[in-house]
């Protein structure tokens, strides 16, 4: 099958949880790397080669459910500068974002942190 999806891009998967240490210890693991950000006890996310996993904590939501999935495309791709969501067939919602979309949306709900990407963080 071919797509209009432009190289380089990384699946987003975001997935609830009601315990983030356990989370980032059990999920480093299985990726083979810390969190490139870790707030405690409310968010962690992974950006690898491949994946951008990000896990937040929830009470509305049981744990271990995927909130959204979606692509990390780089800035260059077209309509990079656009963050979309759509909803599939299934009731899935998909997000297509960048780098900087996502370090400002996180800055966005904790202030504090001063998330950049490709810059060592917690």
């Amino acid at each position: 099958m071919e797509t209009d999806k432009p190289s380089g891009n990384r699946l987003h998967l975001a997935i609830s949880t009601h315990d983030i240490e356990a989370t980032v210890d059990d999920y480093s693991k299985r990726v083979g790397a810390r969190p490139c950000l870790h707030i405690a006890g409310e968010y962690a996310l992974w950006r690898t080669a491949l994946l951008n996993l990000s896990v937040r904590k929830t009470t509305d939501t049981p744990s271990g459910v995927v909130r959204h999935v979606g692509w990390e495309v780089p800035d260059t791709a077209p309509n990079s500068e656009v963050f979309t969501c759509e909803t599939d067939v299934n009731g899935l919602v998909w997000e297509r974002f960048t780098a900087q979309q996502q370090a400002d949306e996180i800055n966005d709900i904790w202030v504090d942190e001063h998330y950049q990407p490709n810059q060592s963080n917690k």
